[in-house]
């Protein structure tokens, strides 16, 4: 674009504005990452592949290959960082709120994409590029362990006697409790990928995470704090369901009953959680192997310098994180029917983590509602008093039949009616003209004959 003289900020600033709108709807950012958690319904392994590792992802990839533009409407590029810092932590407040393990997953999706857009946003290219792979091992190792922890708790539900006919929910994480004992390696494969998403060393989180962080602190300071509380937030949450999942006492039948799935679902697991744990030296500090990669298909990437002070802070707050949700879930067992601990601590605060802070309610209120009303007024208005009521019944009625008098009097009266009764006065006229040669005397007939006779004699003789 600077090379070639094309570099008209206005133009591009409203490019990238939309540019980013399309990727904050394709990777689920504020305020347009209702979708996601709900998307979630559908089968394990396809939130596995495409919700951890592809199409949420790709509106991240787009804008990191359209570097060049956003390098230039630097206006744009700080309002992606804010987009996704906030985004980042508004998710994780929301999922330290969830009791579905799958849901609890979906909104650490859309906090994990926060900090790669921020990464994007603030010019740190490779990191955001960096997390997005390690992203994939680790999450995708966590959708398919949840499905296998889902698996396990179902299989329980199945072997209790007339359990088939009772309602339960087994995604439901306050339906579980020690499954560490009864699904051991599903319970070390999901330890796993817990502790990368949470981005303790040595995992691929850590290294990605923290790449992210150390550019954030030094090209800005707010999009830092907001993607630091947001990773603190994150340590715990898993924390959180790590202790209510795996550790105290089942707290369902289900639960005391559940079994470890067959090695054709528990191999796959093993092979992520490998990756989860070696995925970080695509881009060691030191290594850059990533950067190099990078740099054939987005220009002047660079890879930041490895802060021992912004990571060890990090490390540190999360083992932080993952020491108070061990206070409030591990301490002391829960048992069935108890309330949620940081419910009794936060009061409103988790009635509204847990009910997505009103989002879809909010939704309701500003968009769905004034639409239908919308349409209900539409309906009402345009559909049935102006188009059937006066358009359809008056103009078009009224257009109708003055056609169709018109075309009454003066196609059919005027025209067949007239081709018709013309045709039959010539056939009338004709008629009176003829029957005057039937008199009704023989005389007459007899002279006619006697008449024709002698002409035809004659045209025999001197013709």
């Amino acid at each position: 674009v600077h090379e070639h003289g094309l570099a008209n900020v206005g133009v591009i600033s409203v490019a990238t504005l939309f540019l980013l709108l399309g990727a904050t709807g394709k990777s689920a950012q504020l305020p347009l990452f209702v979708w996601l958690p709900d998307a979630m319904a559908g089968p394990t392994p396809v939130s596995a592949l495409i919700h951890a590792a592809t199409m949420v992802t790709a509106g991240i990839y787009m804008i990191a290959r359209s570097a060049p533009l956003f390098e230039v409407a630097q206006s744009t590029a700080n309002l992606v960082a804010w987009v996704g810092a906030v985004t980042a932590l508004f998710a994780a407040t929301i999922a330290v709120g969830q009791f579905d393990i799958k849901r609890v997953l979906a909104y650490s999706t859309i906090s994990q994409l926060g900090f790669m857009m921020a990464a994007v946003g603030i010019g740190a290219y490779v990191a955001g590029m960096f997390h997005l792979v390690a992203h994939a091992f680790f999450k995708a190792l966590l959708f398919l362990s949840a499905g296998s922890v889902i698996q396990g708790v179902e299989h329980g539900h199945h072997h209790i006697e007339h359990g088939d006919g009772e309602p339960f929910e087994p995604q439901d994480m306050r339906n579980m409790g020690g499954l560490r004992s009864r699904m051991k390696v599903t319970y070390w494969v999901y330890l796993i990928g817990a502790l990368a998403l949470a981005g303790l060393p040595p995992l691929a989180g850590f290294f990605s995470k923290d790449e992210i962080l150390a550019d954030a602190n030094m090209e800005n300071m707010g999009v830092y704090i907001l993607l630091a509380a947001a990773a603190f937030l994150t340590a715990f949450y898993m924390g959180r369901q790590i202790l209510m999942v795996f550790f105290g006492k089942a707290r369902s039948e289900a639960a005391a009953h559940a079994t470890e799935n067959p090695p054709v679902m528990t191999i796959p697991l093993i092979a992520l959680a490998g990756l989860a744990i070696i995925g970080g030296a695509l881009n060691l500090p030191g290594i850059h192997k990533l950067t190099d990669w990078l740099a054939h298909t987005i220009e002047h990437v660079h890879a930041t310098e490895f802060n021992v002070l912004v990571a060890g802070l990090s490390v540190l707050f999360a083992l932080i994180a993952i020491g108070f949700s061990w206070l409030l879930y591990g301490r002391k067992t829960m048992k069935e029917g108890d309330p949620d601990p940081l419910r009794k601590i936060l009061g409103q605060i988790f009635v509204g983590m847990e009910n997505k802070w009103w989002f879809d309610e909010f939704y309701d209120f500003l968009i769905i509602r004034p639409y239908v009303s919308i349409s209900w007024f539409l309906a009402d208005v345009v559909d049935w008093r102006f188009w059937h009521d006066w358009f359809h019944d008056s103009v078009l009625g009224s257009a109708y039949r003055n056609g169709s008098q018109w075309l009454a009097q003066v196609f059919d009266l005027g025209i067949i009616d007239g081709i018709g009764n013309g045709l039959g006065n010539i056939t009338n006229w004709g008629s009176q003209r003829l029957r005057v040669l039937q008199t009704g005397y023989v005389r007459n007939y007899a002279l006619a004959v006697l008449v024709g006779g002698l002409l035809v004699l004659s045209y025999f003789i001197f013709g």
